[in-house]
């Protein structure tokens, strides 16, 4: 799930301390590293990548970004939730067994993570898998139906997401499997947090090579005072 990486549109809450084009290009950044990671999971399991874009008509943003064999699916729907669903929803339609959304904001997410899902996902009987994020929310949510359900009445951008997602599923007997916890960058506070990962990383974090590239350029801009 990703949105077209414009300066001014993405990551604005990284505006300060990032200029808006340092945000857009942090999230290029993301989007690269996160589709490298779900690559790496394709080659090793029975999976599938894409990005689920917005805003319709800005794929050309996606250009030269993405590993081949990626494929473009652009999201409809008008709140998140619905968006959330009818990604799914439009997945099944094109043959996939199983579905995981996965978010754009966490480039050192674990790649044991993401197969731990492929493989909960292959197995007989339905499920809900999801990966909590430290903020309250989730990283990634995967399911082997549509279930509306889901979706509906979550306090979207809030720390309530993840609890009331877990609710929901409740409420409609789904079995639930949990991933570890991760973290989503967003603000001044996780940027930090991601800085100090890729400096002396966490065990399991995806080595996020172009995160870590562009970082280090803006701290060598900012200390040589040269750009």
């Amino acid at each position: 799930m990703a949105k077209a990486p414009r300066p001014g549109k993405v990551k604005t809450r990284l505006s300060p301390p990032l200029t808006s084009d340092q945000a857009s290009a942090l999230n290029i950044c993301f989007i690269r590293d996160t589709t490298e990671n779900i690559k790496q999971v394709t080659e090793a399991s029975n999976s599938a990548g894409l990005v689920a874009y917005t805003p319709i008509g800005d794929e050309a943003a996606f250009d030269g970004l993405l590993p081949g064999g990626f494929q473009l699916l652009a999201q409809r729907g008008d709140g998140f939730g619905e968006r959330l669903l009818f990604v799914c929803e439009d997945l099944f339609t094109w043959g996939f067994a199983s579905v995981c959304l996965i978010d754009s904001d966490s480039p050192t997410m674990p790649q044991p993570a993401l197969l731990q899902a492929v493989k909960s996902l292959s197995r007989a009987g339905d499920r809900m898998l999801l990966g909590g994020s430290d903020d309250g929310g989730y990283y990634l949510i995967g399911v082997k139906r549509p279930h509306h359900r889901l979706f509906e009445q979550i306090d979207w951008s809030t720390e309530r997401v993840f609890a009331q997602t877990l609710e929901r599923a409740r409420e409609i007997a789904l079995p639930a499997e949990l991933l570890p916890t991760w973290y989503d960058v967003d603000d001044a506070a996780t940027l930090d947090r991601l800085q100090r990962e890729l400096v002396s990383p966490h065990a399991g974090a995806y080595d996020a090579k172009h995160t870590r590239a562009y970082l280090e350029s803006l701290r060598q801009c900012t200390t040589s005072k040269a750009c």
